[in-house]
């Protein structure tokens, strides 16, 4: 079981209310054309991302993707800036130029996230064998999903971890739909057997919605990568509460009411807040921690409104690396 205090599981449910709320502001910001394009939200999934990011150091890296705000959140980046990259602002993480779909945080590990699907995975293991090379003790770990466990990439990915025994966890956020495909339609056996055919653990966490499990399982890899022992693949089955991204809409309802209705009965927030309360915190300290959070997702979004959006002047700026030569 996971040996963590009381004071570090209420950080991780202050982290995951983070989440919670940030996105639901999110959404609500793109219904109303304050946020240009879509975001993807991880309401539902805030278990599995504060577990898995809670087991990392504050110096390890990840990678993320197109489902990404709750990855630097749960890793500690603080809102306002994250905010202001979602609507474009020059004081976002990526000066605005990054949006939704392509924000990173240095400051937490973030190294990015990508909009095409499994892309992201090998920029994570690039940093591994950094790590390796310069004998740092750090870990990366790449989050993707089960719509990703099928792109080729990842297993090239996975080859060269497990060849190099690299410090690496390949993290699959298996939401069981890609976009609106159902994942047990396109994809054969279970994605953490895989793990076998590269010579790494496979580790499936069937409850994702139990933050502890969670935590447990990817510190376990963790540790694993950082004592010498090589890459793991860990699969956390979670599921998405909202639609795929922000404002899409589908000809048909892919995912049955009964299905969808045991999935919101285990939302991973409320049972951890009843697991506080069971541990000895009062329902009114739990709902000062939920006020609190609000408080800061209010002052991200006044920090957004505040800031201002790039000058035209630096839109060439961050393409390249600028290189002094000799005269």
């Amino acid at each position: 079981m996971a040996n963590l205090t009381l004071e570090e599981m209420i950080e991780i449910q202050r982290r995951m209310m983070r989440i919670r709320l940030f996105d639901e502001r999110a959404s609500k910001m793109v219904k109303r054309g304050h946020i240009p394009g879509t975001v993807h939200t991880s309401i539902g999934q805030e278990a599995q991302v504060v577990g898995s990011t809670f087991a990392l150091a504050d110096g390890d890296y990840m990678s993320g993707n197109h489902r990404s705000h709750g990855h630097p959140i749960g890793k500690g980046s603080p809102l306002g800036p994250l905010m202001a990259e979602l609507v474009g602002k020059a004081t976002g993480v990526c000066k605005g130029k990054g949006g939704s779909l392509h924000l990173a945080d240095f400051a937490v590990g973030s190294l990015g996230e990508s909009g095409i699907v499994g892309s992201s995975i090998p920029i994570a293991t690039g940093a591994a064998f950094s790590s390796k090379v310069l004998d740092n003790g750090k870990v990366a770990l790449a989050f993707f999903g089960d719509g990703a466990a099928n792109q080729g990439v990842l297993y090239e990915s996975m080859n060269l971890a497990g060849t190099w025994m690299l410090p690496m966890i390949f993290l699959c956020e298996n939401n069981q739909y890609a976009l609106s495909t159902p994942a047990h339609t396109v994809t054969s056996g279970v994605i953490a057997d895989r793990a076998a055919g590269f010579g790494m653990p496979g580790i499936r966490v069937e409850n994702g919605q139990d933050v502890l499990a969670v935590y447990d399982a990817v510190k376990t890899a963790v540790d694993r990568a950082r004592a010498g022992g090589g890459p793991s693949l860990v699969e956390i089955v979670t599921y998405r509460y909202n639609e795929h991204s922000e404002g899409l809409r589908l000809a048909n309802d892919y995912r049955n009411a009964e299905e969808r209705a045991d999935w919101l009965s285990r939302d991973p927030v409320v049972l951890f807040r009843d697991h506080l309360i069971a541990q000895g915190m009062t329902v009114e300290q739990m709902d000062q921690l939920d006020a609190d959070v609000l408080a800061e997702v209010d002052a991200a979004v006044a920090f957004s409104d505040a800031s201002p959006y790039p000058e035209l002047s630096v839109a060439f700026d961050d393409l390249y690396t600028d290189k002094e030569t000799a005269a």
